[in-house]
């Protein structure tokens, strides 16, 4: 039986594996105790496994030869690389080398390197499903060497087992499931990021390290638990799912988050308030993800681009109530319409429930669309207005979209606006048009 304190050691050095740690020292044990012939770990990718083995064995001092099979090939390639890679961590001299262009060669060689061997020798195989082309086979083969070979110990690495690769469902394996919420934050809590200070000169960076104190420490990681399991919910939950991705979201987001700290503005125990303050962080796919648009472009932005003319702002907000509104509530809003340029007073629809905003534009007919635009419009329309020409400028802007005919002469196209509601609401605020009391409850 392994030392227990060797396992503590390393369960100290990587948390939430105790499970996974103690099945493998079980399994591998010292020289005086035999290991299976072949066994299995398995799991998603970043939970731990190629890091926890590694470690294990050399902290054990074994034997082993580790093969990365996701950089081979073909069965032959691989073949050859286990070959050398086990002449090389047994020592043996170059006269010995020989090639294996199967798994037969390669059994018979490997029988010749360990015949006269008392320690055990253990043969990794990481991310042997991953391999770019293995005949169907091969991974049944390779397990099978280690009940030929007394002093082998084939161990395979796969994200998920199939026992009709390895030809056998009665192998040992080991699960390493996914870290959960508490699990990830623990982790990433063993390193945390500091909150770094202002500096005013080139001694002060210098003096601040001096000065922190173990309560300073102690505060920082009050924040950074805080803020870790914020990321989880609010981003990493469905966006990072691995412990590696959520550690880059956290530490992305944690320079911006600690600035009202650093500057005075908020205490290290003031965390509901910071995170009013930065609850647009959470609320941004930019957090997550790395871009080359910069974080401040959005939609409104993008708005203050279109210097669109008075007549053209209209037929936009006549397009968005098409689109967005079921044709046989038409009558009802012209009715409303000619209510409100009377003086009278429409029932408010701001803030009741928009299912028809929440399933998308629809396509309209251009008759529907001037039929909207004439009801909307305050006054009367000039005659030295081209609507046809505004609606072609709307289109080459990409704002309004033909969606059924690409013929320029099809006069039963239909179109459906492409902006959102924070832009279109610009667009009606820009000319004192209140769109909230025409859309549909």
């Amino acid at each position: 039986m392994l030392p227990k304190e060797l396992l503590d050691t390393i369960d100290s050095q990587y948390p939430c594996r105790t499970t996974q740690l103690t099945q493998l020292a079980a399994l591998v044990g010292d020289d005086s105790v035999p290991s299976p012939p072949a066994f299995v770990l398995y799991g998603l990718e970043a939970t731990g496994k190629t890091l926890i083995l590694k470690t294990l064995l050399e902290k054990l001092s074994t034997s082993y030869s580790w093969i990365s099979c996701h950089e081979c090939i073909t069965a032959r390639h691989l073949t050859e690389r286990i070959a050398a890679r086990v002449s090389n961590a047994l020592e043996t001299p170059e006269t010995a080398h020989q090639k294996c262009e199967n798994v037969s060669a390669l059994t018979v060689y490997l029988q010749h390197l360990l015949k006269d061997r008392e320690k055990k020798h253990l043969l990794v195989l990481d991310r042997i499903d991953q391999q770019r082309d293995p005949p169907p086979t091969l991974i049944a083969s390779l397990k099978r060497m280690g009940e030929f070979i007394p002093k082998l110990s084939v161990v395979f690495i796969v994200s998920a087992p199939n026992p009709r690769q390895f030809g056998s469902a009665e192998m040992p394996h080991v699960h390493f499931s996914p870290y959960n919420r508490e699990e990830s934050i623990e982790i990433l809590s063993k390193n945390p990021l500091p909150i770094k200070k202002l500096t005013h000169g080139d001694n002060d960076e210098a003096s601040d390290n001096e000065e922190r104190t173990a309560e300073d420490a102690h505060e920082e990681l009050f924040v950074w638990k805080k803020l870790c399991a914020t990321v989880w919910d609010s981003l990493a939950k469905s966006a990072a799912r691995d412990i590696v991705r959520f550690r880059a979201a956290v530490e992305k987001n944690w320079p911006v988050f600690v600035q009202p700290i650093v500057r005075g503005e908020y205490g290290t125990r003031d965390y509901a308030s910071l995170y009013v303050y930065h609850k647009e962080m959470f609320r941004r796919e930019t957090s997550v993800i790395d871009t080359v648009i910069p974080p401040t472009t959005n939609e409104r932005i993008v708005m203050k681009s279109h210097d669109l003319p008075y007549y053209s702002k209209f037929l936009l907000c006549a397009a968005y109530l098409a689109s967005y509104n079921p044709a046989r509530m038409d009558a009802t809003f012209s009715l409303r319409a000619v209510t409100l340029r009377s003086g009278g007073a429409a029932e408010d629809s701001r803030g009741k429930p928009e299912p028809e905003r929440l399933l998308g534009a629809q396509a309209f007919p251009i008759e529907r669309l001037l039929a909207i635009f004439t009801t909307i419009i305050p006054q009367g329309i000039p005659s030295s207005v081209d609507i046809q020409a505004q609606i072609a400028t709307l289109t080459s802007l990409r704002l309004l979209m033909k969606v059924t005919s690409l013929d320029p002469l099809d006069g039963s196209a239909k179109w459906k606006v492409n902006v959102g509601w924070e832009y279109i609401r610009g667009i009606a605020r820009s000319i004192k048009f209140d769109i909230e009391d025409y859309m549909a409850e």
